[in-house]
């Protein structure tokens, strides 16, 4: 009785999460590939990436498999990723200013899908009694899955977003040797999130650093989303 309370929670728990991930990750992308098309590069735009279809932007372990492992397994966090969207920065009609466009236009897209989420509370009153919980869930879910990707995302480590950004905004002296660290961000964040915290355990000590850096961003954030919401 217990497991089936269990998966039956698993469920409904998944249930709230899947909409927001897929409206988070596809709208994520498909913005960095509307940004460059509109700045002059068009890779995305030919291989079909400057769309709202999610099935062209979902990875299928990092975006379904991870997060749904994750999941199951009641993670204290939920990771994943979508497919990167092909943008040749070159091709770019002012390449510096324009690959910050390109790169801020993501998590500047799940900011916007966080407040969208927020309005959206003002209209659960219209749905029928039980729907309009799971409803709030999945708005919650979304605003609070949208922060945690704009937050992360901005992190000024090259592949991701804010590395971009910063590697756009600094100067050449500075912005070059960061973009040279690229090759290597997924490994130092792999690094970060997954192997320190695990050394950390061993030894006795707090190393982990990325979910207390992004955590606290994203606390600081939440109440402003959740006040638009009416949830304080």
């Amino acid at each position: 009785m217990n497991s089936g309370m269990n998966f039956a929670d698993l469920l409904y728990t998944a249930s709230t999460l899947v909409i927001p991930v897929l409206f988070a990750v596809t709208l994520h992308e498909a913005s960095h590939g509307y940004a460059a098309w509109w700045l002059g590069d068009d890779p995305a735009y030919r291989q079909g990436r400057v769309t709202l279809n999610p099935l062209k932007h979902v990875d299928p372990f990092g975006t379904v498999l991870l997060p749904a492992m994750l999941l199951v397994f009641r993670a204290p966090f939920l990771f994943g990723w979508a497919k990167p969207v092909p943008v040749a920065f070159g091709r770019l009609r002012k390449p510096r200013r324009d690959m910050v466009l390109v790169a801020a236009a993501g998590p500047g897209t799940n900011l916007v899908l966080a407040a969208i989420s927020a309005g959206l509370f003002h209209a659960l009153w219209m749905l029928p009694a039980g729907v309009d919980e799971w409803a709030a869930q999945v708005l919650y879910n979304s605003i609070l899955l949208n922060l945690v990707l704009a937050v992360f995302n901005m992190l000024p480590l090259p592949p991701l977003d804010g590395g971009r950004v910063a590697v756009g905004l600094l100067p050449q002296a500075l912005g070059r040797p960061l973009a040279r660290l690229e090759p290597y961000g997924m490994l130092i964040l792999i690094g970060v999130i997954f192997i320190l915290p695990l050394v950390g355990s061993r030894l006795g000590v707090r190393l982990d650093f990325f979910n207390t850096l992004v955590g606290t961003l994203v606390d600081r954030l939440m109440p402003l989303f959740t006040g638009m919401a009416g949830i304080d």
